[in-house]
């Protein structure tokens, strides 16, 4: 009799638990879509940060709650200490998920900017979020939509600010991060144009990495005549190009390509 008990008991344990991961797996499935779909969309997830991390957590998260449940989940407990239990694992999980997604969305990149002769992919965390009233009017938010292009106003030896501003790039926070440089991207079109280089010349420096040329060029849908490259860096990465559509200066799509 005692066998049977103990049996149909870890049977209800491990139904209670199975339930529970369903749950968790639905809530992460829904999570990662909208951290990885909207918030980190390719190839930012690459050269951003903060995936691996939020994955981290999410994986113990799921793995980690249903377990918890399988140890307190008991029917023989009262009705109102298994509700707070389960409460409490619940109340775990959330908070871990709660941190994960805090992570992510300080990691999450804001800008992707033209910076003199590149691209710059831009995070929350490398913005004084006290410094955006400096930006001009139309750059002073950042965005949950996924990274906006903009321009950068790279200061000239002939500004009487010029050593200053050296000074605090050399010092590691570069102009691109400092909303006071900010501008829109139409003021630069013309620049990302006659900076752009064809991919014949990207081609030649890296015949190896044909093919993947070739996929990211088919993936704009232009012509491969219309399209020019950009390097494109962050801090986690400088082994990327932006592809540009050569009439309009559109960043039309990228390749794991250095482009310096």
């Amino acid at each position: 009799m005692t066998t049977a008990l103990q049996h149909l008991n870890l049977q209800t344990r491990l139904k209670a638990a199975s339930i529970h991961l369903g749950a968790s797996a639905t809530v992460a499935a829904l999570t990662a879509l909208l951290v990885f779909g909207l918030w980190f969309p390719y190839p930012y997830r690459e050269l951003a940060g903060g995936r691996e991390l939020f994955l981290l957590i999410l994986g113990v998260d799921v793995v980690c709650g249903p377990l918890l449940t399988l140890v307190v989940f008991d029917p023989r407990k009262h009705r109102q200490e298994l509700v707070r239990d389960i409460s409490l694992v619940a109340l775990i999980q959330v908070a871990a998920l709660a941190y994960g997604l805090h992570t992510v969305v300080q990691a999450r990149p804001v800008l992707l900017a033209f910076e003199a002769d590149r691209f710059r992919v831009v995070t929350v965390a490398e913005i004084d979020p006290s410094k955006l009233e400096q930006a001009p009017k139309g750059l002073r938010t950042l965005g949950f939509t996924g990274p906006r292009v903009i321009g950068v106003q790279i200061p000239k030896p002939t500004d009487s600010d010029f050593m200053s501003n050296l000074d605090t790039a050399m010092a590691g926070l570069e102009v691109t991060f400092r909303p006071a440089f900010w501008r829109a991207y139409d003021e630069q079109r013309a620049t990302v144009r006659q900076k752009a280089k064809p991919l014949s010349m990207l081609k030649q420096t890296h015949p190896e990495q044909t093919a993947v040329i070739a996929k990211a060029v088919a993936e704009t849908g232009l012509a491969e005549g219309r399209l020019r490259y950009l390097p494109l860096q962050s801090r986690r990465s400088a082994n990327w190009v932006a592809l540009v559509d050569h009439e309009t200066a559109n960043v039309v799509g990228f390749a794991p390509v250095d482009g310096f």
